[in-house]
C-alpha cells in the first residue's frame, strides 16, 4: 500500500494483463454497454472488480466516441472537397460549352471577340481556319 506524504492510502492505477485487455476489447466490440449482471460475470472470470470493468468500459467508450468523431470529420471535409471539385468542372463545362459549339459565319462579330478574350491564343483554344486561298500562320 502506498501512501503520500499525509499518510493517506494513495491511489494507484490498475494495470492490466494483454489477456484482461484483449477479453474487455473482444466484449467491447459485441456490446458498447454492460448491464450489471453481465459485468460481475465478466469481472469474476477476469479477476478485476466490478469497478475496474466499470471504468474501463466508460474509458473506452470515450476513446471510441473521439475515433468516430474523428472519422466522421474526415468523411465529411473529403465529401466536401469532392463536391466543390465537382461543382468546378460543371461550372467549366458550361463556359466550354459556348467554346465547343461551332462558330455560326452569319453571328455577330461581338459572339466571336468575347470567346477570343476567353481563351487566349496557344492554350489549345480556338483555331480560327483562315479562308480559302489565304496562307494560315
Amino acid at each position: 500500500i502506498l501512501l503520500d506524504k499525509d499518510g493517506k492510502r494513495k491511489h494507484t492505477r490498475p494495470t492490466f494483463s494483454g489477456q484482461q485487455i484483449f477479453a474487455l476489447e473482444k466484449t467491447f466490440e459485441q456490446t458498447k454497454y454492460l448491464a450489471g449482471p453481465e459485468r460481475a460475470r465478466l469481472a469474476y472470470s477476469l479477476g478485476m472488480t466490478e469497478s475496474q470493468v466499470k471504468v474501463w468500459f466508460q474509458n473506452r467508450r470515450t476513446k471510441w466516441r473521439k475515433k468516430h468523431a474523428a472519422e466522421m470529420a474526415t468523411a465529411k471535409k473529403k465529401q466536401d472537397s469532392e463536391t466543390e471539385r465537382l461543382k468546378g468542372t460543371s461550372e467549366n463545362e458550361e463556359e466550354d460549352d459556348d467554346y465547343n459549339k461551332p462558330l455560326d459565319p452569319n453571328s455577330d462579330d461581338e459572339k466571336i471577340t468575347q470567346l477570343l478574350k476567353k481563351h487566349k491564343p496557344g492554350s489549345g483554344g480556338l483555331l480560327l481556319h483562315p479562308p480559302e486561298g489565304e496562307a494560315s500562320i
